[in-house]
């Protein structure tokens, strides 16, 4: 049993139910590893800590680094954050609504998740500003830009979460970027 695949998938799942069970604090990683039938040595092979389990290193400010990377060299850097964040609420987040909500939970049951979420978003942001400034954007207009696009996801994803009605992530994605449309509008429509 210690040898059969999908050793990750295993872990995240009972990471994911002891975490629901007991509470992200009181579980070990003795626990976990007993839960998913494999070894301590297996877990280090896949994360650093427990944490990481929830975070995944940083597969997700490289992955959205690439997606800014390989967006049509012609797109305006806000049509980027858009093909970023359809693709990313397509591709990662479709029908995974529950879980998705599940995890959600979960950081926010625990001050130092929290604070863990809160550097992952850091890390976020620089990866997409550098790779804004390697598509050419000023070192101020790629913070921005990121700054602008993490901030659009972290709306969509807590309002796509709390919507009575279950929707694709992308057509909350598409909300939330026409509410700042609006208010970039009305900020320059201001006398000066």
């Amino acid at each position: 049993m210690r040898w059969a695949p999908d050793a990750r998938g295993r872990l995240e799942r009972a990471a994911f139910e002891l975490f629901s069970e007991q509470g992200y604090s009181a579980t070990t990683v003795p626990q976990i590893t007993a839960r998913a039938g494999l070894t301590a040595r297996t877990f280090f092979r896949y994360f650093a800590d427990k944490r990481e389990v929830i975070f995944g290193g940083n597969e997700v400010p490289e992955a959205a680094a690439c997606l800014i990377r390989a967006a049509p060299p012609e797109a305006e850097p806000m049509e980027v954050i858009r093909l970023v964040l359809n693709d990313v609420a397509t591709n990662r987040f479709h029908g995974q609504r529950d879980e998705t909500a599940a995890w959600r939970r979960i950081i926010n049951s625990d001050d130092s998740l929290r604070d863990r979420d809160a550097r992952k978003r850091a890390d976020l942001v620089l990866a997409a500003k550098a790779a804004f400034v390697e598509r050419g954007e000023s070192e101020l207009d790629a913070t921005m830009f990121a700054e602008a696009g993490a901030l659009v996801f972290y709306v969509a994803l807590d309002a796509w979460l709390a919507e009575p009605e279950p929707r694709p992530m992308a057509d909350t994605v598409v909300d939330v970027l026409n509410l700042l449309r609006v208010g970039r509008a009305a900020i320059t429509k201001q006398p000066s």
